[in-house]
């Protein structure tokens, strides 16, 4: 009788839609079994009927993670359920419409900077305490083009992203001799509902969530002696010098 193949399990924040959806669809595709995590129920379990996993191999988390102890319960949810966590893809973000620096709340403040740092941060710590004992695994961080090129109006998303690249870069360091791999991916412009439709924007140039999506396969791809740490990409056209 044929060694049974071990589960392989993928943990997806943000996985409801965009590029968190088109990433879970490649993983399961490639035979992960899946954590989707979002606080959109319809929008995950549409993820999961697109996977075409059983709930078996398909946990849906509904979950805030600008929530100071969400991090610590997603993880457990996952690992509760499946018993291991393979890969952990960081991928929920986002930010209100670009603001003035001046009349940007501090709740906003807050929940910008926990969403797109804080919450990243636990999870890959988390993540990190379990793969280094078992020496493997990886953890993709999905930041933002904003972490390089500052925009006017978000200045607290551009540093959370930011933060984002150099916890990444910090971390992979501190992991590349125990087997984890830690990467960070920092696309330009993506094609999906997160950013609003404008006038200015060619959006058939833009890059989409799928081109996010393969380059975390690139990722998991990689021979064990590489790791793309971090990964570019932007569109080959510039989409708001188009029009």
């Amino acid at each position: 009788m044929a060694e049974q193949t071990k589960q392989r399990v993928a943990l997806v924040t943000g996985a409801g839609r965009g590029i968190g959806r088109a990433t879970a669809l490649t993983l399961a595709r490639e035979g992960y079994a899946l954590c989707l995590a979002a606080r959109t129920f319809d929008e995950l379990e549409e993820t999961r009927r697109l996977s075409g996993l059983e709930p078996a191999r398909s946990l849906i988390v509904l979950i805030d993670l600008a929530g100071e102890e969400s991090p610590q319960e997603l993880f457990d949810a996952a690992l509760g359920h499946f018993g291991q966590i393979d890969v952990l893809v960081n991928n929920a973000g986002g930010a209100p419409p670009r603001t003035p620096l001046v009349k940007t709340s501090a709740a906003a403040q807050d929940r910008i900077l926990a969403v797109n740092l804080r919450a990243p941060i636990a999870l890959a710590r988390l993540a990190a305490a379990r793969m280094t004992k078992s020496g493997a695994g990886a953890i993709v961080n999905i930041a933002s083009a904003a972490a390089r090129s500052t925009p006017a109006g978000e200045a607290v998303y551009a540093a959370a992203k930011a933060g984002l690249v150099a916890f990444s870069r910090a971390a992979f360091a501190e992991l590349r001799s125990s087997g984890v791999k830690l990467a960070v991916v920092i696309p330009g412009l993506v094609d999906t509902a997160l950013i609003p439709h404008n006038k200015r924007l060619d959006r058939a140039l833009m890059l989409e969530a799928q081109d996010v999506a393969d380059a975390v396969m690139a990722v998991l791809r990689a021979p064990l002696r590489a790791c793309p740490v971090e990964i570019v990409l932007e569109p080959q056209r510039d989409p708001e010098r188009a029009r």
